[in-house]
């Protein structure tokens, strides 16, 4: 028995509205066709369309991004970011798209709770295992913001690779659905 047309309309317009809503939110992000736009990525324009892996949205160029990139976004390197991600992206065959949109994670608003959190951890993580109590006061605090700043960053990164793999699981499971629907409607009736 072939499912109704109601069925197979109502799931193909979710998975239009599903592509739509992702195009909202990567549009702002850096793209091949987009980069020039770009103040510091676009000196590099030229070298970065032709390297194809930046763009691709396969599992390992995506989780070589996930977790270079949050480990990066959690850094106290506020202002070269995107640079350094740019950069980062070249070397692990990462995409420059989620690499990139993960900086974003550090911005004017969230950088003074991120920073003190990962100065806090870093410091007390120094505390407990007895490293740097000789050091002064201020490189102490700095060796406690990259301390944190890679631990709350591969944190991070452990949830996005789940959230992701969630993501994933779901999709193929909504796209295979639509295919059942699909060939249910090309057979016909009996």
């Amino acid at each position: 028995m072939a499912p109704p047309v109601d069925d197979f309309e109502r799931h193909h317009l979710a998975l239009l509205r599903r592509k739509a809503r992702l195009r909202r939110v990567l549009r702002k992000l850096p793209r091949r066709a987009n980069l020039a736009r770009y103040p510091v990525l676009k000196w590099f324009a030229k070298h970065a369309k032709k390297a194809p892996f930046l763009w691709s949205f396969k599992r390992q160029n995506v989780m070589a991004s996930l977790y270079v990139g949050s480990v990066l976004a959690f850094l106290p390197l506020y202002g070269i970011q995107a640079l350094l991600a740019f950069v980062a992206a070249l070397l692990v065959r990462g995409n420059l798209t989620v690499m990139v949109a993960l900086q974003f994670v550090t911005n004017p608003l969230t950088i003074i709770p991120i920073y003190g959190l990962t100065g806090w951890l870093g410091v007390t993580l120094m505390d407990w295992l007895g490293i740097g109590e000789q050091m002064h006061v201020a490189l102490r605090a700095t060796h406690g913001l990259f301390i944190g700043g890679v631990i709350v960053g591969l944190a991070f990164a452990c949830v996005a690779d789940l959230t992701w793999r969630l993501l994933a699981w779901e999709a193929r499971v909504f796209r295979e659905r639509l295919a059942q629907l699909r060939q249910r409607m090309a057979t016909p009736p009996e």
